[in-house]
């Protein structure tokens, strides 16, 4: 098992953020090396400009046994809710881009960055923490106590709009 560190990336980091949220995207979306995402990354940057310096969003690689690049990545929008019996205080964090390289899988370097993450979040005051998973992703999530969502459904605009 290799050693992991985890660093909170910065705007210092920009560049391998926006680079990384790339691969996440073409992964995730099945997007091939020919789809344009000019838009998306131009989107990205300007989010990642305005939500790292206030920690709107905190972004984070993985490192294993001392290396200079990163195989993982992950990241935690924090924003507010109405307060409700379920969760006092309105603070919320979505966990997204829970990402490692395809060779460095199965190592548990997600469970590190989630960790890490949740860790983020817990040191904020931060108790509800939500995600969306692919089908991969869910063992490991529920191993770290995550649960499904009740009555949760998602509007799809090319649906009966």
């Amino acid at each position: 098992m290799p050693d992991v560190t985890i660093r909170q990336a910065t705007l210092a980091d920009l560049d391998q953020l926006l680079r990384w949220r790339e691969e996440v995207l073409r992964c995730v979306f099945s997007l091939s090396t020919d789809t344009d995402t000019t838009v998306l990354r131009q989107a990205n940057e300007a989010y990642y400009r305005c939500q790292l310096p206030t920690e709107g969003h905190i972004a984070c690689f993985a490192y294993t046994d001392g290396g200079a690049e990163p195989i993982g990545c992950g990241g935690l929008c924090l924003h507010e809710e109405m307060p409700s019996p379920d969760n006092p205080t309105g603070h919320c964090a979505y966990l997204m881009n829970i990402y490692v390289r395809p060779s460095c899988r199965g190592q548990h370097v997600g469970r590190h960055i989630v960790r890490w993450l949740v860790g983020q979040a817990l040191s904020r005051g931060i108790t509800k923490i939500y995600l969306e998973t692919s089908e991969p992703g869910r063992r490991l999530y529920k191993s770290l106590g995550f649960g499904n969502m009740k009555d949760m459904m998602c509007l799809s605009f090319e649906e009966n709009l």
